[in-house]
């Protein structure tokens, strides 16, 4: 499948997570998205290096500059499993904004075409580094990395496209 690109609509799948209350639960990505203006963006695997110290640090550290500018959700996706996503969202004790939301079959990722192929490292199918500004389910900017890079996505990236 071809990745998502500009001016295409996200498509619907559902995620989980863990909600205030410590329960489990599955949200539909269109339930989130429908009407409103949101930030996707997603990560190779929890507590990986980068993804971790900088990727996501980034949106926390600029959540309420993005939301200032109109964002109404900042999603963070990952291909792990959504109790693997609960103990990663706790190592963000600043974190306000950002809803850390787990693909654990990658059935999303594929749905956008941004899987990646791990295999070789022992990761397995995982999900390409990429944000994704979204206006009323069409996505408005789609900064997709080449492999393992960290270039194109991050929190300043999708600042400069407001």
């Amino acid at each position: 499948m071809a990745p998502i690109e500009v001016g295409s609509s996200i498509p619907d799948g559902t995620l989980a997570y863990f909600d205030e209350q410590d329960q489990l639960q599955s949200v539909s990505i269109h339930s989130l998205a429908a009407g409103k203006k949101v930030i996707l963006f997603a990560v190779p695997g929890a507590f990986t290096p980068t993804c971790s110290m900088k990727h996501v640090p980034g949106f926390i550290e600029k959540a309420d500059e993005l939301k200032s500018k109109g964002v109404d959700e900042i999603l963070c996706i990952s291909v792990n499993d959504p109790f693997v996503m609960k103990a990663w969202a706790k190592t963000y004790p600043d974190n306000k904004h950002v809803k850390f939301l787990a693909d654990g079959s990658a059935s999303y990722t594929k749905a956008l075409g941004l899987e990646l192929d791990l295999s070789d490292k022992g990761l397995g199918t995982r999900s390409r580094r990429f944000a994704l500004l979204v206006e009323d389910l069409k996505v408005k900017v789609a900064n997709i990395e080449a492999g393992g890079d960290f270039t194109v996505s991050s929190a300043e990236d999708i600042l400069k496209a407001l």
